[in-house]
């Protein structure tokens, strides 16, 4: 039996790798059971995932990570902490040894990343190597996980895209698309490097 978890799922999770047991986590989280899903209320800029460690074979956010902030002061208690790093900290806790993470995210240059004035992390095609080996640049800022990238890419979104080895007239698509400048968002799959058996 797989668990997947999708983050900022709105009322619809997506279940990219097909799992058995499919859950969300939204900050407007209501009854989702037509939907044959569990959907859970959390705003995971300031809160954790409320899941145990270990708990998920995968875990996805579609659109999602471009929302959470990279700084948050707080000026009363002259305080600031890392909300993205901090997302990625639990992501890679409620992550099974070798679990997968599946993410896609509008991404520098495109306009896409900063069109939406609710978009306050930008990511870019060197922003994963703060979270994956060799480099786990996010130490310094307490990311203390390890995923390895599977693949990292740029594409195109449309109605679906998961993670599948397309057909070769959607690979052409994709190259004439990366040639005239429309892949608009990063793709990253990565897996969770931690001990222990997959369960």
């Amino acid at each position: 039996m797989n668990r997947h978890l999708d983050l900022g799922c709105g009322l619809a999770p997506k279940n990219p790798y097909h799992a058995s047991e499919l859950y969300g986590i939204d900050i407007r989280a209501r009854d989702a059971s037509t939907v044959n899903a569990t959907v859970v209320g959390a705003n995971l800029a300031i809160e954790p995932i409320p899941f145990p460690d270990n708990h998920f074979d995968s875990v996805s956010a579609y659109d999602f990570f471009e929302h959470v902030p990279r700084v948050a002061l707080d000026f009363s208690a002259k305080t600031s902490s890392f909300p993205f790093i901090q997302l990625m900290n639990e992501i890679w806790r409620v992550l099974k040894p070798d679990g997968l993470m599946y993410a896609v995210t509008p991404a520098f240059p495109n306009e896409k990343a900063l069109r939406d004035p609710t978009h306050v992390n930008i990511i870019t095609s060197k922003t994963h190597r703060y979270f994956t080996a060799p480099h786990l640049l996010g130490k310094m800022y307490g990311f203390n996980g390890t995923f390895k990238v599977i693949r990292q890419q740029w594409i195109h979104p449309r109605a679906e895209y998961e993670p599948q080895s397309p057909p070769i007239l959607h690979r052409l698509r994709n190259l004439g698309e990366r040639l005239v400048g429309e892949q608009s968002h990063l793709l990253w799959e990565f897996s969770a490097v931690k001990p222990g058996p997959r369960a």
